[in-house]
């Protein structure tokens, strides 16, 4: 009867751990699932999507102004204690904070925020207008005061300048400044429910 015990035990453990391992590297090498929790990257995004967020491009190309991505936030402090990394590379009672916005100005780039006569709103990464069909409104911004950092910003290398697509309520680069690369967790490739909005997110592609 003992030794069925252990058998039993034993098996069920080897479970678990392949489980485990497999999550792990799933979760680091190819990507991982998460959901829309506000509204910052309307109408691209909408409260309650599931997106997945694949880790592979990256093996073979930059990242590119438009691709929308999860990265943890400057201002989130991440521990590398065995238990944090386990919840981390698990998912498994993780409470890291992530954002997912778009990229919108690259490494060495200047870009700067203007609001025109008319009451549009445009980007200008060195100089040049932003064309970007994907924005919830051109006139709908939160405006540019001591809190809200418009420019011209030179972004360092290395850094990112992100936005959500809901520029009226999106707490993004404008706020907290320039993303570290190292902070991107992927990219956010397909939308996969609900059912009625399975769509890839391509990158946007700019003239």
């Amino acid at each position: 009867m003992k030794e069925k015990i252990k058998a039993f035990l034993k098996e069920t453990w080897d479970t678990v751990a392949f489980v485990l391992v497999a999550v792990i590297l799933i979760r680091f090498f190819i990507g991982e699932l998460r959901w829309i929790p506000s509204g910052s990257m309307r109408p691209t995004l909408i409260e309650r999507d599931r997106v997945f967020v694949e880790k592979m491009t990256k093996i073979y190309r930059d990242n590119q102004r438009g691709d929308i991505v999860v990265f943890y936030p400057p201002a989130e402090v991440l521990s590398n204690d065995i238990f944090s990394l386990f919840a981390r590379y698990t998912g498994i009672f993780c409470n890291d904070i992530a954002y997912i916005k778009r990229i919108i100005g690259l490494p060495g780039e200047t870009l700067e925020i203007k609001k025109e006569k008319t009451g549009e709103y445009y980007v200008y990464i060195n100089g040049k207008k932003l064309n970007e069909p994907y924005i919830s409104s051109i006139t709908e911004w939160t405006p540019c005061d001591d809190r809200v950092n418009c420019g011209p910003v030179v972004i360092p290398e290395g850094h990112y300048f992100m936005m959500g697509d809901n520029r009226d309520n999106s707490q993004d680069s404008r706020y907290w400044g320039t993303l570290p690369e190292k902070r991107i967790i992927g990219r956010a490739g397909l939308i996969f429910w609900p059912l009625n909005r399975i769509r890839m997110l391509s990158t946007v592609k700019y003239n």
